[in-house]
């Protein structure tokens, strides 16, 4: 039974607590509960001063509520009694409104006033400053405590187990603060009502003895403000010791040990301020003030002062007879650095990273409601079944260096591309006509991924603009949208052999015999990598690993060229490039002039290392010249733009048209599976 009541013990307290609002006391037990609440604010005010963080008490906010209902429960059961008790609420408030009234009202109610007021404009508004404050840095400040976690985990300074750990303490801090900010408008309201109560106490004791004829005028006062200034201050001490925990606690942010370790510890590093501060205080003299109290006060900071400094000068080791002078404790930073594999740690690159600027952490925080991670995971995923590679993960940091509202995309440590966003605007892409009148005025900018021109919108015009046909994306889809073009424009890049090798082992569980009869009697793994390189640079799915490994297979022992066994496995991936780029059964696209063809097989040279195309720079300019008024004409038609060769003319093009027009698609014949009808729409000729 009384495990039990232990085990709901706080349950139990505030059943008596709100009991207090309704049920009468006598004054034994009400003096007993006005000696408890101050008891329970001394043992809170003293261990917010024995605790090193603010976690270690991070049940405040809860017990913050309790006191103050606590409190609100006494005041209440207090004026029941006073009001209806001749004054008489039991001995403590009496006690304590004779020791502080000793006789006069007026300075009894001034001296109440004075501790309420310095409650509530200086501590308690202070604490709620200060408590809401660190809400807002720490939570602005968690998506770079989580990125350094991360780096500290990628970089193996911390194992998985110390980093989950930490983001659970991220997560505590967070919320400890944010209750702290709310919990700290209790105290501000407890002590305003503190002073109504104080009125309501003084002007129904006046009306309740006068109508009761309890005396003369002098002695109802005389009672009743006995009784209202002992029970405000009743209430008040222990709020009062509660609103200075509280500020203890929320401004304990960079504690190493307790309070009363930290004060004595850091101010023993500075001795010499004791001795100018005595030194001074001797001044003070000359002016007029008590000599023996000013040289009393002089004399205990110079002492100590010179005292703090034998210390320290005792605790400085002796240099050594012989040998190598002492040198002086290094940092911890170049601590660190001695360490050889912390330096090789910085050498690290990572494949894809990103960095924000501070406005745009909410998107990447997900407790601040950011799914940014999220969709990265689902596109990562979705890049997997397209393309048959699993892309590297990506790297987020925050950055001072870069504007508030920009974002830069890294591969290999080094920026590709970078945009700008307006976290609390949609980005809206004009249609292709607008009603007139129905224009949605808007912050012109370019849309990063595509290189669109668009309008930043704010969020209170996206009805009309989804009205007038606008397509509106949110920042974060921005700044998807982007990532996931530049990955697929580096695909290639991003494919390490250690992608490829854990490939090959996935399909060996699946296929034992292709994978022995390829790799490496056929070709090697680095060869296998340059083969799925270009076949990725060109958009080429390498979802189909066993087919790829088949024809390398039947073609590698004879063909030892990497760009024309890449010619024989695309022919071997043509229905997947088929459907890849045509649409409803159809291919558009634009052919080359056979003279043109004819122009470029004969420009061929080859060589022991491969073959490479030898033209004239006129030659090359009219060729490039006339395949660009091509391509634009059929911009306007379909995108991409596709040009269509024969087989031996299409490594050789593309090749060439890279240097002016990557982004063209150039497939063959052979590339091509029969059941697509191809339509032209044009040949390019010089």
């Amino acid at each position: 039974m009384i495990k039990t009541i232990l085990d709901n013990v706080v349950a139990v307290f505030v059943l008596v607590i709100v009991s207090l609002l309704i049920i009468p006391l006598s004054v034994h037990v009400l003096d007993f509960m006005f000696i408890l609440n101050l008891a329970l604010s001394l043992v809170i005010i003293l261990m917010t001063m024995y605790i090193r963080e603010p976690l270690d008490l991070s049940v405040f906010p809860s017990v913050l509520l309790v006191t103050t209902l606590l409190r609100l429960a006494l005041n209440v059961a207090s004026t029941r009694m006073i009001l209806s008790n001749g004054g008489y609420a039991g001995e403590v408030i009496r006690t304590f409104g004779q020791f502080v009234i000793r006789g006069n009202v007026v300075v009894g109610i001034v001296i109440f006033l004075i501790i309420v007021l310095v409650q509530f404009i200086v501590i308690t508004k202070g604490a709620e400053r200060v408590a809401e404050v660190a809400a807002r840095f720490t939570l602005d400040a968690m998506p770079g405590k989580q990125m350094a976690i991360d780096t500290d985990l990628s970089t193996g300074a911390i194992d998985e187990a110390e980093s989950r750990n930490r983001r659970a303490k991220i997560q505590k801090e967070a919320d400890f603060f944010g209750a702290m900010d709310g919990a700290s408008k209790f105290v501000k309201g407890d002590a305003i009502i503190s002073i109504v109560i104080v009125f309501i106490n003084l002007i129904g004791g006046f009306i309740v003895g006068t109508l009761g004829n309890e005396g003369s005028l002098g002695q109802i006062v005389n009672i009743y403000s006995i009784a209202t200034v002992g029970d405000g201050l009743m209430a008040q001490i222990p709020a009062l010791l509660i609103s200075v925990a509280t500020g203890m606690l929320v401004t304990r942010s960079a504690a190493e040990a307790d309070l009363n370790t930290d004060l004595v510890r850091q101010f023993r590093t500075q001795p010499i301020t004791m001795i100018i501060s005595g030194a001074a205080m001797t001044l003070l003299i000359l002016i007029g003030f008590p000599p023996v109290q000013v040289a009393m006060t002089s004399g205990i900071l110079i002492v100590l002062g010179a005292v703090l400094i034998r210390q320290q000068r005792a605790a400085i080791p002796a240099p050594a007879a012989e040998g190598p002078p002492v040198m002086e404790e290094v940092t911890s930073e170049v601590a660190f650095y001695k360490n050889l594999d912390n330096v090789y740690n910085l050498l690290t690159v990572d494949p894809i990273g990103m960095e924000f600027g501070y406005s745009l952490l909410p998107l990447v925080d997900e407790h601040s409601g950011g799914n940014f991670m999220d969709r990265v995971v689902m596109f990562r995923k979705q890049f997997a079944d397209e393309m048959g590679m699993v892309i590297p993960s990506v790297r987020l940091k925050d950055s001072s260096q870069i504007n508030p509202n920009q974002y830069e995309i890294k591969l290999k440590g080094e920026t590709v591309a970078e945009g700008e966003v307006l976290i609390d605007h949609f980005l809206a892409l004009e249609p292709a006509e607008i009603p007139e009148g129905e224009a949605v005025d808007g912050i012109e900018t370019i849309e990063p991924a595509f290189g669109m021109p668009a309008k930043w919108i704010s969020e209170d015009k996206k009805i009309k603009a989804e009205m007038a046909g606008y397509t509106l994306i949110d920042p974060t889809s921005v700044i998807i949208t982007h990532l996931s073009e530049i990955i697929r424009n580096h695909a290639y890049e991003l494919l390490t052999r250690q992608e490829v090798k854990k490939m090959v082992e996935k399909l060996r569980q699946r296929n034992e015999i292709i994978v022995d009869d390829t790799i490496p009697g056929v070709l090697t793994m680095t060869e296998l990598q340059k083969i799925l390189r270009n076949l990725l640079r060109e958009g080429i799915p390498i979802s189909d690993l066993e087919t790829i490994l088949e024809t390398l297979a039947d073609y590698g022992p004879v063909v030892k060229d990497n760009d024309m066994l890449t010619e024989y496995v695309r022919q071997a991936l043509k229905r997947t490039i088929t459907h890849r780029f045509s649409e409803a059964g159809q291919m558009k696209v634009m052919s080359l002039d056979g003279e043109l063809e004819n122009i470029i097989i004969n420009s061929v040279k080859k060589m022991d290392g491969g073959a490479y195309l030898a033209l004239e720079p006129d030659t090359i300019q009219k060729i490039i010249t006339a395949t660009n008024e091509k391509i634009n004409q059929m911009k306007q038609v379909v995108q991409p733009a596709i040009i269509l060769t024969s087989p031996v003319v299409r490594l050789y093009f593309k090749k060439l048209l890279d240097q002016f027009n990557p982004e063209v698609v150039v497939l063959s014949f052979n590339d091509i599976d029969s059941g697509v009808q191809i339509q032209s729409l044009g040949t390019i000729a010089i």
